[in-house]
């Protein structure tokens, strides 16, 4: 987990293979022009292992990649902070989360752009330190207040993304019952909010309310996430959270079912400006 999510080791794995492949050499090969161990290249390219950055570098070199936009697709599988990454601040919480919810915040923390459609709770990127404590105590309620603290201080971390330089965009569809559900109670939901408010004018931000007038609609479904990359579309993911597992869709049929899912709420929800108002009138802040 070092070095990145799973589905995006699988990938880098295969792209490498292909390109070791392509050069005409076996893994034994490439493992002495690298000074490795041929099993470090093969577990790299079934993606058992994760790979720093620079060894990528190091195996492009063998293998002769000069095609700069691809050495920078590779980087990026692996973890780099080109291109608009982020630190890895989470390694300090290895102890603490799940496998599944570090590769979704290495995945956030690597994206320049996120489309999102929630049909429950506030995302996480939204949430003020209350609710975010109210909604993870009811989500896991036999946490210890020290872990509570410490998945409420992770949550909150998260969102310094949108104030990075370049900010993750964030583009959301929110069913009306996210805001209607009073978790924590009227004065947490009240802050909440208000806190919508606040991110709803930030440039990077997009948020648009789907009210129950508009009926039943795909989003019913259930919530998902898609992740946008730095100038490269075969990086996007979509990432659909169950209660004890996330799935990762990378393939293409699956990106594009899901983007025109997204692109098809939008339509039916109201635009950012009417949802801005809606949303004030909640707090009575009109």
């Amino acid at each position: 987990m070092q070095y990145g999510p799973a589905v995006r080791r699988r990938r880098l794995g295969a792209e490498l293979r292909a390109l070791r492949a392509r050069a005409g050499l076996t893994s034994g090969q490439a493992a002495v022009l690298v000074g490795w161990h041929q099993s470090k290249v093969s577990r790299i390219e079934t993606g058992a292992s994760g790979v720093k950055p620079a060894d990528v570098g190091l195996l492009l070199d063998a293998y002769e990649v000069q095609d700069s936009e691809l050495r920078d697709l590779l980087l990026v599988l692996a973890g780099s902070e080109d291109g608009g990454g982020r630190q890895n601040w989470w390694h300090a919480y290895r102890g603490v989360l799940p496998p599944a919810y570090r590769d979704f915040i290495s995945l956030e923390s690597q994206a320049s752009g996120i489309r999102t459609v929630e049909t429950s709770v506030v995302p996480g990127l939204l949430q003020t330190p209350a609710y975010a404590r109210a909604v993870t105590r009811a989500a896991v309620g036999t946490l210890e207040d020290a872990a509570l603290d410490t998945l409420v201080e992770v949550r909150l971390a998260r969102q310094d993304v949108l104030r990075a330089d370049p900010p993750l965009r964030l583009n959301a569809v929110l069913d009306e019952a996210v805001l209607r559900r009073e978790v924590g109670g009227p004065e947490v939901m009240a802050h909440q909010l208000r806190r919508i408010l606040e991110a709803a004018r930030l440039p990077q931000v997009r948020l648009q309310v789907l009210p129950f007038s508009a009926g039943a609609h795909i989003g019913i479904t259930g919530p998902f996430v898609i992740f946008s990359f730095p100038s490269r579309s075969d990086l996007d993911v979509v990432v659909l959270d169950h209660l004890t597992s996330s799935l990762y869709l990378e393939r293409k049929e699956d990106l594009w079912a899901y983007i025109e899912a997204f692109s098809a709420l939008q339509v039916h929800a109201l635009s950012p400006e009417d949802s801005f108002d809606y949303i004030a009138a909640m707090t009575g802040a009109v």
